[in-house]
């Protein structure tokens, strides 16, 4: 029988990992908490961050399957425009 304890453990979502994530940021920012209030925010937020890498890590690469799959060029590195000079 699981505890009550595995099921707040388990990993959230995308969504709700950078909607709470945000939340902590902003109340980091505001600089209310306490010291140890701030470092279990922060410890937190690394998780939050983790956790978010790691969903768009595996988007990239089903996405990169799928191209493979049909015969699509594979996925190119991403580099910015360069600002242009007026």
């Amino acid at each position: 029988m699981p505890t009550p304890k595995a099921a707040t453990d388990a990993q959230p979502d995308f969504e709700t990992a950078m909607r709470e994530l945000e939340e902590l940021v902003e109340r980091l920012e505001q600089g209310d908490l306490s010291l140890e209030e701030s470092l279990a925010a922060f410890e937190r937020g690394v998780t939050l961050t983790r956790t978010c890498q790691s969903a768009l890590k595996e988007a990239e690469q089903k996405v990169e399957i799928l191209l493979k799959k049909a015969g699509e060029p594979a996925v190119e590195e991403f580099t910015p425009d360069e600002p242009k000079s007026g």
